[in-house]
C-alpha cells in the first residue's frame, strides 16, 4: 500500500506542538485592518489551539 501524502494546505496552516496539540494562527489578520479596532487586532495576534474531533481530522491530514 502506498504512503499517505501530507495535505499541502494543512501543512502551511497548522503545526503540532511537542505535547501533540494542533496550533494555528487566527484568521482575519490579512487586510482591511483600518476597519478593525485595536483590541480585535491585538487578540488576532496570538495563535490558538484546535480541540476535539477537529484536532483528530487535522492530524490525519498532517499524517501524524
Amino acid at each position: 500500500m502506498p504512503k499517505q501524502k501530507t495535505h499541502s494546505g494543512a501543512k502551511k496552516r497548522f503545526s503540532l506542538t511537542a505535547t501533540g496539540k494542533v496550533k494555528f494562527a487566527r484568521p482575519n489578520k490579512g487586510h482591511f485592518l483600518t476597519v478593525k479596532n485595536k483590541s480585535r487586532k491585538r487578540k488576532l495576534r496570538k495563535g490558538s489551539y484546535i480541540a476535539g474531533k477537529n484536532q483528530d481530522n487535522i492530524k490525519t491530514l498532517l499524517c501524524k
